[in-house]
């Protein structure tokens, strides 16, 4: 038995038909070369085979009136409820067909009856416009693991190069924070002192230091340290109650184009990222009626676990942090956010993780009552939408010689946001994943935004350093 953290918790809680809460991957793979037609049908049917299933895969969240919820370790697991084959048909099989039907996969919750992952083998893809494609969406409860955890996992369950044909499914291998039980209790129990003696004093002191920031910044003393949740602009698309239907979409960027950018300004992958996302925002929001007369705020999860640390679950704090004032200049918008992400990455790096955490609960569970109640579209969100950044492997991976050539993470809502987008890099490619209620308008438009955005940020930045 292994209780959960307050986080974790927090997950089934707010989790609703309406929005479920599980963290999701989708890996567009290739078939090796002189492979047949039956490649992919032939992996799923290998993959049922591993029947080692272990934590936290083999796990099963229990509620009961005489103990707190916690995880309960299942004696058998059967493959065939979580690992599932599909064939698309011909002409209904392209990339959007993909997406359209990864949409409807990433609707339903998981049942918790049984452990909280899936697996989906897609098969008979053609990608643009080429043949021999399949795919590989799996998701899994975010109370079981955050998108950073989920696609180290992936990656360390994929081979390295094409010749490397052994199976590691990712549910075989042993992960960290699931070893020995009775080694896995003393360290929870000696967690558990630790954090009674010393965590809570840390918490109270950076909660006191964060509230003192948040007064500053309310009464306009300071500017940018971190923004005030809840007075983001109310009524544009992006917000709202969220409803059941989803839509996905993605946009890709070279990491070279991207370095290029980052090398002549002196930026980071995410100040370039960003950049794109307010500038394709607004032209979006544009298009639906809406110019914003302020800068647009993300909702920002940032890592909270120290370097090296590999445990399981959930360990992420979530912030809001303001974007660019309005400009219609690239570069400008560019610097504007990279001093908005250093005064945040100050603020943050002088506050106690425990208090980041404790803020986002309080935060989280603000809106999550509102969504509750069904007040999200009357109330003010917590920002316009949330921005997350997934570091992801570096070279190609492969399964069985198959070529992964895409490697998107699918995240879900957060309360009265429509629209989620993860960075995600991978093999010199920078992807934008948007996941969103199919009540967002023209998803597909946004994702076009972005690439014309950083088009757009290129060209401005040629100029500047020209001029």
């Amino acid at each position: 038995m292994s209780k959960l953290s307050l986080l974790d918790l927090g997950f089934f809680i707010a989790e609703t038909q309406a929005s479920p809460k599980h963290v999701a991957g989708l890996l567009i793979c290739r078939r090796p070369p002189k492979s047949t037609l039956a490649f992919a049908k032939n992996l799923y049917r290998e993959l049922l085979t591993f029947t080692d299933v272990k934590a936290p895969f083999n796990r099963v969240i229990k509620f009961s009136l005489k103990a707190m919820p916690h995880w309960q370790y299942s004696k058998a697991v059967d493959l065939k409820q979580h690992i599932f084959y599909h064939k698309l048909a011909g002409g209904c099989n392209d990339r959007q067909a993909l997406y359209d039907f990864v949409s409807k996969l990433h609707q339903p919750m998981l049942d918790r009856s049984r452990p909280l992952w899936e697996v989906h083998v897609i098969d008979g893809l053609e990608i643009d416009r080429k043949k021999g494609y399949f795919a590989l969406y799996q998701k899994m409860h975010h109370a079981c693991a955050d998108g950073v955890t989920m696609s180290r996992w992936t990656s360390e369950s994929m081979a390295q190069t094409p010749d490397d044909l052994e199976l590691t499914p990712v549910w075989t291998r042993k992960h960290g924070g699931h070893g020995d039980r009775h080694k896995q209790a003393m360290q929870d129990l000696m967690h558990s002192l630790w954090k009674d003696v010393g965590g809570t004093t840390l918490r109270f002191l950076g909660i006191a230091r964060l509230a003192t920031m948040l007064l500053l910044e309310s009464v306009k003393l300071t500017k940018n340290a971190i923004a005030l949740p809840f007075v983001s602009t109310a009524k544009t698309p992006l917000t709202g109650q969220v409803t059941a239907g989803r839509q996905f979409t993605t946009a890709g960027v070279s990491l070279a184009r991207v370095n290029q950018v980052r090398e002549r300004t002196r930026s980071t992958i995410n100040h370039v990222a960003l950049t794109c996302l307010d500038g394709a925002l607004r032209r979006y929001l544009k298009d639906q009626g809406v110019e914003l007369q302020r800068p647009i705020t993300i909702q920002m999860p940032v890592n909270l676990r120290k370097e090296g640390e590999k445990t399981a679950g959930n360990k992420i704090g979530i912030i809001q942090v303001e974007l660019s004032a309005p400009t219609d200049d690239p570069y400008v918008r560019l610097r504007n956010i990279g001093f908005s992400l250093r005064s945040v990455r100050t603020m943050i790096d002088s506050v106690a993780p425990e208090a980041i955490e404790s803020y986002t609960i309080i935060t989280g569970l603000v809106a999550q009552i509102a969504e509750l109640l069904q007040l999200s579209n009357t109330l003010p969100p917590m920002g316009n939408t949330l921005v997350s950044n997934v570091p992801g492997p570096k070279e190609y991976l492969y399964i069985k010689g198959a070529k992964m050539e895409e490697m998107h993470p699918i995240s879900t809502l957060p309360p009265s946001n429509l629209l989620n987008i993860t960075l995600f890099s991978y093999a010199g490619e920078l992807f934008f994943g948007l996941i969103a209620t199919d009540e967002l308008p023209n998803l597909q438009r946004l994702g076009d935004y972005v690439q014309e955005a950083f088009t757009e940020l290129e060209s401005s930045v040629r100029d500047a350093r020209a001029a």
